[in-house]
């Protein structure tokens, strides 16, 4: 990764050297990650587009605490102001893509389209068993204080998935989420309690409002809550489709970085990818 550069209030973030023609493609990372999650891609995707990433406050370089409430759609309205993109695509993984959602809602102007890989935090509706058990695990280990078991709770449900062990998935894969975890749990330890803001009316009561193309990228091995979610995007959006990879859990796009590549290339170019 290249030297890190910061907005005015702390946010971390990337950004290509810009290319003639075609609109900045803006990344935002899952809540088990921060924007390293991205370098699969970085490079592919930056030799011919401009592309931003940035790093929520909390994740990865953005470690400084918030002044009042927690509000990443804040924080990424102003890192775009900060950086001068009056309209781009935003791609979004899982948490990020609840962000990069209600970005769009806040914000309708300047969203070019919406990519969701998958949808995930704000857009997750429905307490399914398997999300109910992975919160059980994670709060265990974090009441008593067991980092470890924390970040492996994380990996076996999100990375992993049902129906995989984690010895089936790409070590590189799971040894950066178990980094970009631990440091986001250490951040939060490190500031304690932070309010955070919500979204009024919440997203997927306003999903009828999006008047942009919606692309919604789910895996085959992801969690129920994830598969429902994609199913009420899908049916809430006017302008939103699926493609489903059968052999990925909650991260495509570091599980299968060229297929996402193309990917992201075919679908900013207005093309309507299929696999």
């Amino acid at each position: 990764m290249t030297a890190t550069s910061y907005t005015p209030s702390g946010i971390a973030y990337d950004r290509s050297e810009p290319q003639e023609g075609g609109l900045p493609v803006v990344f935002i990372h899952a809540g088990i990650a921060d924007r390293r999650m991205w370098d699969p891609i970085w490079g592919d995707l930056a030799a011919d587009r401009t592309v931003v990433r940035v790093d929520l406050r909390g994740f990865g370089e953005s470690t400084t605490r918030p002044d009042g409430a927690l509000d990443h759609v804040a924080d990424v309205l102003s890192t775009l102001e900060h950086l001068g993109v009056t309209r781009c695509h935003l791609v979004g993984a899982s948490f990020g893509s609840g962000v990069a959602m209600e970005v769009a809602l806040t914000r309708p102007d300047l969203v070019q389209s919406l990519l969701l890989c998958p949808p995930g935090g704000s857009l997750l509706a429905e307490l399914t068993p398997d999300l109910r058990s992975f919160f059980d695990a994670e709060k265990a280990a974090l009441a008593s204080g067991d980092l470890d078991a924390a970040v492996e709770a994380n990996v076996t449900t999100w990375v992993a998935g049902p129906g995989r062990s984690v010895s089936e998935v790409e070590p590189s894969v799971v040894s950066a989420v178990r980094l970009m975890q631990r440091n986001a749990f250490e951040i939060a330890d490190s500031w304690g309690e932070v309010d955070e803001a919500e979204l009024a009316p919440p997203a997927l009561e306003r999903l009828g409002d999006l008047d942009l193309p919606v692309l919604v990228l789910v895996g085959g091995h992801d969690l129920d809550t994830t598969h429902d979610a994609a199913r009420r995007v899908c049916a809430g959006a006017p302008r939103a489709r699926r493609v489903d990879w059968d052999d990925v859990a909650h991260l495509p796009s570091m599980e299968r970085p060229v297929g996402f590549a193309t990917l992201v290339r075919d679908w900013t170019a207005g093309e309507n990818p299929s696999s």
